[in-house]
């Protein structure tokens, strides 16, 4: 755990050592960093937002070469196709859960269409908005899946999502990482870039505790 907190405050730090070190194959290893927290479920807490930030950064420092084309397009097909493989590996574990003796006993059908009911009408915001929250955005394309979200729908905002998320991080890091301020000081811009993201959760964690549930609501 000590070593992925070093990792994630310091990525500008390792991402150098990377690029150094693995030469074009950087863009590959860039790729599955992203394809893997998006698209398997069990890596919620790979980097993410900072990790897009200082790759662009690097980019737009000529004596890494660098593409930010590149960078940019392999980091919205990771995502792009991240979403899809966590929508897939939700809706059959959730199909096979159903179908097990075992397993089905401990879902609930009821909150299961309820799921559903949710996703059909704000599924599409869901996926495209978790796009900028970690965690969420993991589990986000997860659970879509198993509540059988209709397809193209999620594949369309899983796009659009994507593209925002990307567009915003990489340009964020080309145009502002190799700031004299910035570099000095890349683990609090790293922090502050988590805690930017994590804002959304707080948010409708604070709305949540403090509305006031209408009444007839089954928990």
């Amino acid at each position: 755990m000590t070593q992925l907190i070093d990792f994630i405050l310091h990525i500008d730090q390792h991402l150098v050592t990377l690029v150094n070190t693995f030469g074009n194959w950087s863009y590959v290893i860039l790729f599955l960093m992203v394809f893997i927290e998006t698209g398997l479920v069990i890596f919620p807490f790979l980097p993410g937002d900072s990790l897009l930030f200082a790759a662009a950064a690097l980019a737009a420092n000529p004596m890494y070469h660098l593409n930010n084309g590149v960078l940019f397009f392999g980091f919205l097909l990771a995502a792009v196709i991240g979403d899809t493989v966590n929508y897939e590996i939700g809706k059959h574990l959730s199909d096979h859960a159903l179908e097990s003796s075992r397993f089905g006993r401990l879902i609930n059908r009821d909150k299961l269409k309820v799921a559903e009911n949710f996703f059909d009408r704000h599924g599409g915001k869901t996926i495209a908005l978790a796009r900028f929250v970690p965690i969420v955005r993991t589990f986000a394309p997860f659970v879509s899946g198993g509540s059988h979200m209709n397809y193209r729908h999620f594949l369309m905002y899983n796009f659009l999502g994507g593209l925002a998320w990307v567009t915003l991080c990489v340009g964020g890091g080309h145009f502002f990482g190799n700031i004299s301020f910035v570099k000095e000081n890349f683990s609090l811009v790293a922090m502050g870039i988590i805690a930017i993201s994590l804002l959304p959760m707080l948010i409708v964690y604070l709305k949540n505790k403090f509305t006031t549930k209408p009444v007839g609501i089954d928990e």
